[in-house]
């Protein structure tokens, strides 16, 4: 049985953002999936940076779901633990967005925290 008070809670992927990666790959080369990275900078401390790339690093944690693949680098892991990443289309528009209960505050746009 696994120790829960050092398990890492999981990162989830939304059924909308499974779709829109499957959307977006669909006319890419096998193995395309969403990148997603915490770095630093931003009105907040912390930025999520988006991106695609053809294959995982091995020390990515890759998530999955209906087909739809993400890849998280290793440092970017402790500040994602627990979120959702979900796909948001609003009046002002479409985006991938990060639920994170990590986070202690954020910023108007949406991309930007502090923990």
């Amino acid at each position: 049985m696994a120790d829960t008070a050092t398990a890492t809670p999981e990162i989830g992927l939304s059924a909308s953002a499974a779709r829109r990666i499957n959307k977006i790959t669909a006319g890419q080369p096998a193995g395309t999936m969403l990148r997603v990275e915490v770095i630093g900078g931003g009105c907040s401390g912390f930025s999520y940076r988006f991106g695609f790339a053809d294959k995982a690093n091995a020390d990515d944690k890759v998530i999955e779901r209906d087909g739809a693949k993400v890849a998280i680098d290793e440092a970017s892991q402790p500040f994602l633990a627990g979120s959702e990443i979900d796909f948001v289309e609003e009046i002002i528009g479409a985006a991938f967005r990060v639920h994170n209960p990590n986070a202690t505050s954020g910023c108007g746009c949406g991309t930007s925290f502090s923990v």
